[in-house]
């Protein structure tokens, strides 16, 4: 009944532009893996300088498991990259070191929207699972209270995805600001680097209406059920 309801059709937009999300996401990045640039360096070595220039030889940066899994954690200030980015000189990997490297400048800078972002992950996780429950609950019990109070916790999960939007792009943008001005792309490997950001930011702006979907749905099924 959850699944088969007309509201469901809501979500299809927001299916649509995720799985284009996806699709863009990994054929830019393949296309650019391919292509390697004129420096030579792999995406750790391009990250280990980049972070060197900018006064932060503390940043540890470490390999991880996982397809584009690459990521900057502010708890431990520790950069992790994929096997595709740490180890490859590509267009693609470099562009995603640096990515990961403006999440680290971003911290060192005190950027405010990554200190909030950071400051919410564990009431968007809670809220993320606990509210499908407590709604689902409500919704098969009548209770309105439960059904507000998942809405009420899936709007953390909600204010995670927006905020999410403004520290990825910032990112993409410090990332290829500081390729071209420390010299380390030519001029096109620059607008490669920016082609595979742009698609990834395209994933999170996909997240985020996703989000925004399912919290409508939400209401709607809440407010079905007071008819």
């Amino acid at each position: 009944m959850f699944f088969a309801d007309g509201t469901f059709l809501i979500l299809i937009p927001a299916l649509v532009l995720a799985a284009y999300a996806q699709f863009k996401v990994r054929s830019t990045f393949r296309r650019f893996s391919q292509v390697r640039t004129a420096g030579g360096r792999t995406g750790a070595e391009v990250a280990a300088e980049l972070l060197r220039r900018r006064g932060l030889r503390h940043v540890k940066i470490e390999p991880v498991e996982g397809m584009l899994a690459d990521h900057y954690d502010p708890r431990t200030q520790t950069l992790r990259l994929s096997p595709e980015v740490y180890g490859s000189d590509s267009i693609a990997a470099v562009g995603v070191a640096a990515h990961e490297c403006g999440h680290a400048l971003q911290h060192h800078e005190k950027y405010a929207p990554l200190a909030l972002r950071t400051a919410i992950v564990p009431v968007a996780s809670i809220g993320s699972n606990a509210a499908w429950i407590l709604f689902m609950i409500g919704m098969f019990t009548s209770s309105r209270p439960l059904m507000d109070l998942g809405i009420l916790l899936f709007l953390g999960y909600i204010a995670f995805a927006l905020v999410t939007l403004p520290v990825e792009f910032d990112a993409s943008r410090r990332a290829v600001a500081v390729l071209q001005g420390e010299g380390l792309v030519m001029p096109r490997e620059a607008d490669g680097a920016r082609a595979v950001l742009n698609a990834a930011a395209l994933t999170y702006v996909a997240a985020a209406a996703m989000a925004v979907m399912q919290l409508v749905r939400l209401v709607l099924l809440r407010n079905m059920r007071d008819e």
